[in-house]
């Protein structure tokens, strides 16, 4: 199904391509660094004009999944530098990722909102798995497009991406809860050294790696690839101290632990090729690497300039050029659930067509009438699981499967869509929503609770829809209302509803 807002001939939207030499914009909120790319669009590849990378340690904020004040004013004080940076690139071409720290904290708004206030933009929170997604392809596009099997590892601030994958498609997605920063302050607290601490370190990423073990190791691909910053400085360490000419290899990561064992302090350390930004790190670095080619079963890897931020980029232009991955993922859970292919279109349709008439008048942004339009089509998904509170079921699908291309925030909003399509509308639900996705998620609602009743109704399209800013009017034939007593009963209480979301409906 074709997404409604490609038809808005204005900005990035438009039914022209994205065209040559646009600049796009990425920036990766990790819990360690904060990465900015700038690039420009030159037959289908972005070529970098600018990268900045600024040592935040996010997650070394976060205590009890709570972030503490100083690292919120750390990340806002950086996306201040990097505003400026980004004032001459269109927001609809700019994408804001944040990772394993913003995902684990329960404060996250904190931090979140007025970073949207500074960039003008939106932060989208990504699952692990979909981090690990957006790690392929930006690794894929620096890699040569071979038919070779290949794990990509990234190891980041607080979590770890493991991928297997051939060309530009994933095979298998993992995300372990294990980082530089989050074992450095477990293990390596105040930078301190000892082979007790590393062992300890090494040991707990080897029980985490054993979790993926039979998914993961040699025996299903046939090149490993390593993209984060963590694995590039090893690389360079051990290339620097003549330990490896070529790639990491686990000789060398043995090399590497015993000459860290002869020091107790991370201040200590001589090794060529360690910056002061990794300095705090490496110790923890090096103890997850090691688990990893143990655990994996790895001999060899080299390593890729492609990461996240790349990613990021491809995925945005894929975006814009109405090639949506999130489009494929509606498309796969509806097929897996065996959704009513008649129900999710007349929903959808129903949702179109009010979103696009009230949209001017509501204010409504093209991520709304996107997300809006997603959640219709999988509004009765939940059928598959009970008829019975189906509209629950559905929510609990949407917001806790891994649908590739959305974030967390999305599929939450997803989520609240489609639960609150029937039901009960509790004040401190509504306020809740609010809170989280905005104001618009209200009038959204009403658009949901309107095209669910009237999905059977196949002549409801012949009402004509007027709107002003806090109304919006239904008007239906009067022989229409004949024909369908039930449907009309419905929209009435629809419209009680409608008030307790600030929208008066009325049915005329």
């Amino acid at each position: 199904m074709r997404n409604p807002i490609e038809s808005d001939t204005t900005g990035a939207n438009s039914e022209e391509p994205l065209p040559e030499g646009s600049l796009l914009a990425a920036l990766d909120l990790g819990s360690n660094s904060f990465h900015l790319l700038i690039g420009r669009l030159e037959h289908g590849e972005i070529k970098p004009i600018h990268s900045q990378a600024e040592k935040v340690q996010l997650g070394a904020g976060l205590s009890g999944r709570k972030l503490s004040s100083a690292a919120i004013e750390r990340g806002l004080g950086c996306l201040k530098q990097f505003a400026q940076l980004l004032q001459s690139i269109e927001p609809s071409r700019i994408r804001v990722v944040g990772t394993h720290a913003l995902r684990r904290a329960r404060n996250r708004r904190e931090f979140t909102i007025p970073a949207e206030q500074i960039l003008g933009v939106p932060v989208d929170v990504v699952y692990g798995r979909e981090e690990a997604r957006l790690v392929y392809l930006g690794v894929a596009h620096a890699l040569a497009d071979d038919s070779r099997s290949r794990l990509v590892v990234d190891i980041g601030g607080g979590s770890t991406e493991f991928i297997i994958g051939r060309r530009f498609e994933p095979t298998r997605l993992e995300s372990l809860q294990m980082g530089c920063v989050s074992y450095a302050h477990t293990y390596f607290g105040k930078g301190k050294i000892s082979k007790r601490r590393f062992n300890n370190a090494f040991q707990q990423a080897l029980i985490e790696t054993s979790h993926i073990r039979g998914h993961f190791n040699a025996e299903h691909w046939s090149e490993a690839v390593g993209s984060s910053g963590t694995l590039q400085a090893i690389e360079t360490i051990i290339k620097l101290n003549g330990w490896s000419h070529d790639g990491i290899d686990k000789r060398s990561l043995e090399r590497l632990r015993k000459s860290l064992m002869k020091y107790k302090h991370a201040d200590d350390i001589p090794w060529a090729g360690l910056n002061d930004k990794r300095r705090s790190v490496i110790a923890a670095g090096v103890a997850i690497a090691l688990a990893i080619f143990t655990g994996l079963d790895i001999e060899k890897m080299r390593t890729s300039k492609g990461a996240l931020r790349e990613g990021v980029v491809y995925d945005l232009v894929g975006r814009l050029r109405h090639e949506d991955v999130r489009e494929r993922s509606i498309t796969a859970i509806l097929a897996r659930y065996q959704a009513d292919q008649t129900a999710s279109e007349s929903v959808s349709t129903m949702v179109t067509r009010l979103a696009m008439s009230v949209r001017k008048h509501w204010q409504l942004r093209d991520r709304d009438v996107e997300l809006l339009v997603w959640a219709a089509r999988c509004h009765a998904i939940g059928v598959a699981i009970s008829q019975k509170h189906y509209h629950r079921h559905s929510a609990y699908l949407l917001e806790n499967s891994d649908l590739a291309g959305f974030s967390q925030g999305e599929q939450e909003m997803l989520a609240a869509l489609v639960n609150g399509q029937r039901g009960k509308l509790r004040q401190s639900e509504l306020g809740s929503m609010r809170q989280k996705h905005g104001e618009n998620i209200a009038k959204l609602l009403v658009i949901m609770r309107i095209a669910v009743v009237l999905k059977w109704a196949e002549d409801a399209r012949d009402a004509k829809i007027t709107a002003s800013t806090a109304t919006l009017n239904l008007c239906f034939p009067r022989e229409w209302q004949e024909r369908h007593p039930l449907t009309t009963k419905e929209l009435f209480l629809v419209s009680n509803a409608a008030r307790k979301l600030g929208v008066q409906l009325q049915l005329t």
